[in-house]
């Protein structure tokens, strides 16, 4: 289905580039977040596009306040699972930037945007009966992230940001919560999943939870991005 939206999408997109109207669209999109919105409709899956248009792919709202974070924060510490718009969005605004991507195809095809603050680590998955980190997400079965989980081992120090927006999303949660700055934020997409909200709700009495509900970028519908600070955070 997600594959025939993608088709369709572009499908329309390119007769109204043609005749003017996404140009035009793009020209007004930084006055408007719903402009904005209806642009990078057209922008889904494209690095290129979404990268102008300078959007993560999480809710707006979440966005704009993890914005107000690193703005506080120069010269922040982040890690991400889960390469893509998102790296370059962050890579504009941080000191530096760790990538892990599962997708060696994917990794590769966005290496040459990104800037020098950025590190891409490309950990595929292994095949295995008895997966340590699995994910639920369809196609998935019998392959173990334990190491793309555990890549975050392999940089020293606090984050002041976390990025979880990739696969075994539960058991990156789990690795990510000690390795937060006292002040920082952890970004966990997507979590109108009920896998996720479990997950998180297994760490409550660690993270004050900030949820963010409304327009996604390149999505047609609403979606939650939850914020985590350590508790007793602003």
């Amino acid at each position: 289905m997600k594959h025939l939206y993608v088709r369709g999408v572009r499908a329309i997109g390119g007769p109204l580039r043609a005749v003017g109207v996404l140009s035009a669209l793009e020209r007004l999109a930084p006055r408007s977040r719903m402009v904005t919105w209806l642009v990078s409709l057209f922008a889904i899956h494209d690095l290129d596009r979404l990268g102008r248009l300078d959007l993560p792919w999480w809710t707006f709202e979440s966005a704009r306040l993890v914005a107000a974070h690193l703005r506080a924060h120069p010269g922040a510490r982040v890690f991400e699972w889960g390469s893509g718009a998102s790296t370059l969005w962050l890579a504009s605004r941080a000191g530096s930037v760790h990538s892990v991507e599962h997708h060696a195809d994917w990794a590769a095809s966005l290496a040459p945007r990104l800037p020098g603050n950025v590190t891409l680590q490309v950990v595929e998955p292994e095949v295995s009966a008895s997966p340590v980190a699995s994910s639920a997400k369809p196609g998935h079965a019998g392959l173990d992230f334990a190491d793309y989980v555990w890549a975050i081992d392999d940089v020293a120090g606090t984050f002041d940001l976390v990025v979880i927006d990739g696969r075994a999303r539960e058991a990156c949660l789990a690795r990510a919560v000690d390795r937060l700055s006292p002040g920082g934020i952890i970004v966990f997409d997507n979590v109108d999943r009920r896998r996720y909200m479990e997950a998180i709700d297994t760490v409550g009495d660690r993270l004050a939870v900030t949820m963010t509900r409304g327009l996604t970028p390149a999505l047609p519908y609403p979606t939650r991005t939850a914020l985590l600070r350590p508790t007793g955070t602003a």
